[in-house]
């Protein structure tokens, strides 16, 4: 399944050579490649996805909110990013394991996130933003790239202990440039390690356009280490499914790792801390709103008479309450003292750890007095 070599020229027309079965109209499209793979999606799945990706755009926007009244530090929004996170979510199986990046909020939900599991890291607060043995994913990293070596190691520990498990991990277009995701790459070839590598290209490394990171679809750089690869339509949540359906078989299967670029678009900032106006252009924006994943399948939904008001209102209200629990369990979160940093450092108490305490009370005291 080799990409097509075609240089990106234009984001109105690179997505011609990704593999697709829903088109931004609606309409299905056959796909020799990956019909087998979603032989089982009836409607009450597709309503599911809907439903799944309604109420992540919903979270989402909740999470810029808090962050934009002061409860949170900072927010990675994924709008836009729906299909690629839920779809390849929805494929997995309850024993595989998750290697996120910071932008994963979809793949939480799908994988059982509590209303302050989406809130806890970004507050800064004690611990964890979830339990990861509970949802089977690893904390969210920061460190672009860094997961993927990390995923590797798990997959080469599934190996040596033969157990039914992959290794996933995802990362964005920006990270393919960085070192860890090239020797992760390596290993996972070296070793046949059953992991999967999904990239999500949202054609903004920040405010670097992808296209200057990379002339040609980053799906071809995996064929460079030995692993096949797949470039997606992102925006299509069916062919997400189907995709990281045959990715999970590849790699379950004891044929090594996979790769598949989803090629999608972020709609909002980098984090909240960016300004995108500053760095891209509105048209490029309105051309990705005609690609909108959740308007497609609603158009998909509409055409087979399956999305009736019911569904949208039952819908809406999943989302609504799912993001007011979010912000209670935010507003409700105890802060433990600033000065508690230094507690569970180390087993006994040292000189070196009182004199940093000492600097940082006396730091800390600054704010009071003004």
């Amino acid at each position: 399944m080799s990409p097509n070599t075609t240089p990106i020229v234009d984001t109105e027309n690179d997505l011609e050579p990704a593999e697709r079965i829903i088109a931004p109209d609606g309409s299905r499209q056959p796909n020799p490649q990956l019909d087998r793979y979603i032989a089982d999606v009836d409607l009450q799945l597709l309503r599911d996805l809907h439903r799944d990706m309604t109420v992540l755009r919903r979270i989402d926007a909740e999470g810029v909110a808090l962050q934009r009244q002061g409860q949170l530090g900072l927010w990675a929004p994924c709008n836009g990013q729906e299909a690629a996170q839920i779809g390849t979510a929805r494929a997995l199986s309850p024993q595989d394991f998750v290697f996120p990046s910071y932008r994963e909020t979809g793949v939480m939900h799908v994988r059982g996130a509590q209303p302050g599991d989406y809130v806890r890291m970004w507050r800064g607060e004690d611990g964890a933003a979830y339990d990861p043995a509970a949802l089977r994913m690893a904390p969210l990293q920061i460190i672009i790239g860094a997961q993927s070596l990390h995923a590797v190691g798990y997959a080469m520990g599934i190996q040596h202990d033969g157990a039914d498990e992959v290794a996933v991990t995802y990362f964005g277009d920006g990270a393919t440039s960085q070192g860890d995701v090239n020797e992760a790459m390596v290993f996972a070839s070296s070793y046949r390690a059953p992991v999967v590598f999904v990239c999500q290209n949202n054609h903004w490394a920040i405010s670097e356009p992808v296209g200057l990171q990379s002339q040609y679809p980053l799906a071809g750089r995996a064929p460079g280490f030995g692993i096949p690869s797949m470039r997606v339509d992102g925006n299509d949540v069916v062919a997400c499914l189907a995709a990281m359906r045959w990715a999970l078989e590849h790699a379950r299967s004891g044929k090594g790792p996979a790769y598949l670029e989803l090629v999608t678009y972020r709609m909002g900032p980098h984090t909240t801390a960016d300004d995108p106006k500053r760095y891209r252009d509105e048209a490029e924006l309105e051309q990705w709103r005609r690609r909108d994943p959740i308007a497609r399948l609603e158009a998909h939904l509409r055409a087979g008479g399956a999305l009736t008001d019911e569904h949208l209102a039952s819908v809406q209200a999943e989302a609504d309450t799912v993001a007011r629990e979010m912000r209670a369990a935010c507003l409700g979160m105890t802060t433990r003292p600033a000065l508690a940093v230094f507690d569970g450092v180390y087993a006994e108490p040292h000189s070196g750890l009182e004199r940093q305490r000492d600097e940082f009370r006396a730091y800390l005291s600054t704010f009071e007095e003004a």
